[in-house]
C-alpha cells in the first residue's frame, strides 16, 4: 500500500469499526424502548429513516442516482423485495431483544455470513472450500446441540441470518449505491408504515407521544437505523473485503456481551453451541484472509 492509500484507508477502517460497533449496541437501544411494542418500533424505524435519508442523500448530492434507480422498474421492483425483507428481518430482531431472546438474535448475525456462502455455492455455483465447508459443518453442529440438548430450536437465529441473506443477495442483482438504495427501500415502506400509525393512534393504542423521553428515543430510531449503513459504505471502498469481513463479527460479539449483561440465562447448551459457532468463524475469517493474502499464507 503507497503512502497516499495510506489515509484513505485508515478512515475506511474507522468507518468499518463504528459500523459495526454501532450495530453492536443495538440491543442497548431496544432494551430502552422496550415499553414500546415491536411494530410500533419498526415503524418508527421506518418514518424517520426517511428524512434522515433525505438529507444524507442531499449532502452526498445523490438525489440524482436515487431518482434513476426509481425509474427502472426490475431497479424497484428488487427494492420492493428487498424492502420486505429487510423489515422482516429489523421486526423480528426488535421483537428478539424484547422478549429477552439477544443471544439468539447475536446467533443469528454470527450464522449469517455462513449462509451467505451456503447461498452462493447453491444458487450461484460457486465451489466450497474445505475451510468454509468445515466452518458450515460446525455452524450446523451448534444450532443441533441447541435443539437436541437446550431444548431450543433457534428460530429467530435461522430467520436473522435467512432474511438478511436474501436481503444481501437482493441488493448484490441491484446496481445502486447503499444509501439510495436505503432510501427507496424505506420510501416503499413509508405507506403501510403511516398507515399502521394512523390506525395505533385512531384506535388509542400509540405510545408515541405519552413520554418525553420515549419519544425523543423513537424520533433518534432515523440515525441509529441510517448511520451504521452510512458508514459501512463509506468503509467497503475503502478497504480490503477480507478485513470487512472479519469486521462484521464485531457486532454480534458485542450483542452477545449485551446479553450477558442484561443477565439472559446462558446455559451449557448454548456455550457448547457458541463455541462450535465461534470455532466456525474462525475458520470463515481464516479462509478469508488466506485467499486474499497468498503470499502470507
Amino acid at each position: 500500500m503507497n503512502r497516499s492509500q495510506q489515509p484513505d484507508s485508515r478512515a475506511g477502517l474507522v468507518s468499518g469499526l463504528s459500523a459495526y460497533l454501532m450495530w453492536g449496541l443495538f440491543p442497548i437501544y431496544f432494551v430502552a424502548t422496550k415499553a414500546v411494542p415491536a411494530p410500533e418500533i419498526l415503524a418508527h424505524r421506518i418514518l424517520w429513516s426517511l428524512p434522515f435519508g433525505l438529507l444524507i442523500l442531499v449532502f452526498r448530492k445523490q438525489i440524482g442516482a436515487m431518482l434513476t434507480a426509481l425509474r427502472h422498474p426490475r431497479t424497484l421492483g428488487l427494492l420492493t423485495l428487498a424492502s420486505v425483507s429487510l423489515a422482516a428481518n429489523w421486526g423480528v430482531y426488535i421483537y428478539a431483544i424484547q422478549i429477552g431472546q439477544i443471544f439468539q438474535g447475536s446467533l443469528g448475525y454470527y450464522i449469517n455470513p455462513l449462509i451467505y456462502v451456503l447461498v452462493a455455492v447453491l444458487f450461484f455455483g460457486e465451489r466450497l472450500s474445505k475451510l468454509q465447508g468445515l466452518a458450515i459443518t460446525l455452524a450446523c453442529a451448534g444450532v443441533l446441540v441447541l435443539t437436541l440438548y437446550g431444548g431450543q430450536f433457534p428460530v429467530i437465529s435461522l430467520f436473522l441470518a435467512v432474511s438478511f441473506t436474501i436481503y444481501g443477495v437482493l441488493r448484490k442483482l441491484i446496481d445502486v449505491g447503499a444509501m439510495p438504495g436505503l432510501f427507496i427501500e424505506v420510501l416503499v415502506l413509508l405507506l403501510p408504515a403511516a398507515g399502521y400509525m394512523a390506525w395505533l393512534a385512531q384506535s388509542g393504542q400509540i405510545v408515541f407521544g405519552t413520554d418525553p423521553t420515549l419519544d425523543w428515543l423513537m424520533v433518534a430510531a432515523g440515525p441509529i437505523t441510517v448511520l451504521p449503513l452510512l458508514a459501512f459504505a463509506f468503509a467497503a471502498r475503502r478497504i480490503r473485503l477480507s478485513t470487512l469481513g472479519i469486521l462484521q463479527f464485531i457486532g454480534p460479539t458485542m450483542q452477545f456481551l449485551c446479553g450477558l449483561y442484561y443477565g439472559e440465562a446462558f446455559t451449557t447448551a448454548h456455550a457448547v453451541c457458541f463455541g462450535l459457532i465461534w470455532c466456525g468463524v474462525a475458520l470463515f475469517a481464516w479462509d478469508g484472509w488466506r485467499v486474499s493474502h497468498p503470499s502470507s499464507a
